[in-house]
């Protein structure tokens, strides 16, 4: 990813803690704003956006909280969806075999980058 454009800065690395908290932020779905969500999972960050395949609503039970009490799953708050951290594909619940949309991210140099794609862009000119 490194040899394309450079990415827009997420946040420190340090930022994201192992099954921690996520770093959230506003891009432009389809031209439309949504916010979109960066943790941290098996030593590597992952990034979505923050809607559910189930209905199309954020899914954070508290600020930035995304992972159930086990910390393992991504679960939505509203419908109890619960999705792989790793991969966003829906593991149970109502999601029925849907995904989270994901979005590039890579760390480097102490910071996490996202990479815009066709569908998502960043929020800001």
């Amino acid at each position: 990813m490194s040899d394309q454009q450079p990415g827009l800065e997420v946040c420190e690395a340090a930022a994201l803690e192992e099954r921690g908290r996520a770093v959230s932020f506003d891009v432009l779905l389809w031209n439309d704003s949504v916010r979109a969500f960066a943790l941290r999972f098996d030593g590597q960050p992952v990034a979505y956006v923050n809607r559910c395949a189930h209905v199309p609503a954020e899914m954070d039970w508290q600020p930035d909280e995304f992972l159930d009490d086990s910390r393992e799953w991504i679960i939505c708050s509203i419908h109890g969806a619960v999705y792989d951290p790793r991969n966003g594909r829906c593991v149970g619940g109502p999601c029925n075999g849907g995904r989270l949309i994901p979005l590039k991210v890579e760390e480097r140099n102490g910071k996490v980058y996202w990479y815009p794609s066709d569908d998502i862009q960043p929020a800001f000119a």
